[in-house]
């Protein structure tokens, strides 16, 4: 039995679409560690992606925005009689097509559609899964470092509630189970996903200064990680988010990043 046990268990992975995304690091090292892995998509040019990374896993396409495909996919589940220990809930959207707004220009539309997509889903999914779990599993949404101080536009509320939704999940899940919910609070990481925010390689840049060892935070950091929290061996951590940002948070005052600013003043 290796560190994680999690030899033989089952896990459920959204959010993979190419080897540059925390769920795939995830995903990658669950399955060295011996794990069964089982993938949700959003559509057939992606499970065609995903198919190549992981041949032998189960892909089901799952449009959460429709109750209907979520409902489809605890049924397919049911079906198979799949016994889950763990999910990782790792998608979001935002609409910046229109470019990076002041939040208080942010259109209700495009805050709802992000919302459910990248914070509610968590909910209506736990909720059609929660059969399928097994009673001392693990729930991981992957969130950021500083809801705050983000230059996210509106993604930063969105993610503050998607920090809130995990421990009421938790206290929801505790009247009938010992299902964890844990969110993992990441520091800037170079993504697919990431890049297509206005401005985003400026933040990147920033964040990598700040860290203690000034030295960029890594995916495959991210989904150690993801992993410890979804194995059996984070049984102590209950409604909480991780921080992993290679001190950032801590370090904001760095005399390094602080002269250069006073310098170019």
């Amino acid at each position: 039995m290796n560190f994680l046990n999690v030899e033989n268990k089952t896990f459920l992975i959204s959010g993979v679409s190419n080897k540059k995304s925390v769920a795939y690091f995830s995903a990658k090292t669950l399955s060295e560690n011996g794990a069964k892995l089982l993938f949700t998509v959003l559509d057939e040019d992606t499970k065609g992606r995903v198919e190549k990374l992981f041949p032998e896993s189960d892909i089901y396409i799952v449009n959460v925005e429709n109750t209907e495909s979520i409902e489809k996919l605890k049924t397919e589940l049911t079906n198979k009689k799949v016994h889950l220990h763990g999910f990782l809930h790792s998608m979001a959207f935002a609409n910046y097509s229109e470019g990076m707004k002041p939040f208080h220009e942010t259109k209700l539309e495009d805050y709802l559609q992000a919302s459910n997509i990248s914070c509610f889903s968590l909910v209506s999914l736990s909720n059609a899964l929660k059969d399928l779990f097994d009673p001392h599993a693990s729930v991981v949404t992957i969130s950021i470092s500083s809801t705050r101080a983000t230059n996210y536009g509106y993604m930063g509320p969105i993610k503050a509630s998607l920090d809130a939704t995990v421990a009421f999940l938790a206290k929801s899940f505790s009247t009938f189970s010992q299902v964890r919910f844990n969110a993992v609070c990441s520091g800037p990481l170079k993504t697919s996903a990431s890049a297509g925010i206005p401005g985003y390689i400026d933040n990147y840049l920033y964040a990598e200064a700040l860290t203690m060892r000034n030295k960029a935070l890594e995916t495959q950091e991210v989904a150690n990680t993801v992993a410890f929290l979804l194995s059996p061996v984070s049984s102590g951590i209950n409604a909480s988010g991780v921080l992993v940002d290679a001190g950032m948070s801590a370090n904001y005052f760095d005399e390094k990043v602080v002269s250069s600013f006073s310098k170019n003043q």
